[in-house]
């Protein structure tokens, strides 16, 4: 009888603690969903979990949450509802060229306790005159767009390419919304309809 109840015990206890467990692998991205090259990227910044190496590192946070509230296009391109979380900025790597193990913003997500993960990486390219999007990874930068007032001046002007190595994303690895990203429901939240852009061609 008591190896029977331990047996119904035991059972009860892995029916609680397995779907707990698979939420928190669907809550990564899996490696195998990534490119060599991407692989190699998620990598090198896998030491910015630790959000304080990121400020080591001269990655400053701009606080405020980014939230687009509607869809749309840019250019031809998706640009769907979601959120893209807190930036860190270093802007000792923002110049014309891209290194695929340097974005110039991490992207992470604030959870209820007030920490913060690690969801992505931003690689960021000041916009001028006569410029063509840059492509990195196979992908086309979105752009060009104002700066997401107030976490950044609204006249940096820029192109930028989100990747989501950690954080799945609905809407693709290279979207520059995630709608499994959220924001505080208050605090420095700051939220738009859709992203901003000046009137100018390429």
């Amino acid at each position: 009888m008591r190896l029977a109840h331990l047996s119904r015990v035991l059972a009860v206890v892995a029916a609680l603690a397995l779907p707990a467990l698979f939420a928190g692998c669907a809550d990564r991205v899996n490696a195998d969903q990534l490119t060599p090259q991407l692989q190699a990227a998620r990598t090198a910044l896998e030491k910015y979990q630790d959000p304080f190496a990121a400020i080591r590192d001269g990655y400053l946070s701009t606080v405020g949450c980014i939230n687009f509230t509607s869809g749309g296009t840019m250019n031809g391109m998706p640009y769907p509802a979601g959120a893209m979380g807190v930036h860190f900025v270093n802007f000792a790597l923002v110049g014309p060229k891209l290194d695929p193990a340097k974005p110039q913003v991490l992207l992470y997500e604030k959870d209820d306790a007030g920490k913060l993960h690690l969801t992505g990486a931003e690689w960021f390219m000041p916009y001028s005159k006569g410029m063509q999007p840059p492509v990195l990874f196979g992908h086309k930068f979105y752009g060009p767009m104002y700066g997401h007032y107030p976490a950044m001046p609204k006249n940096l002007i820029h192109y930028d390419l989100h990747v989501w190595l950690w954080k799945p994303n609905p809407a693709g690895i290279f979207s520059p919304t995630n709608a499994n990203v959220k924001c505080p429901a208050t605090g420095y939240t700051f939220t738009y309809a859709h992203p901003d852009m000046p009137a100018m061609t390429h």
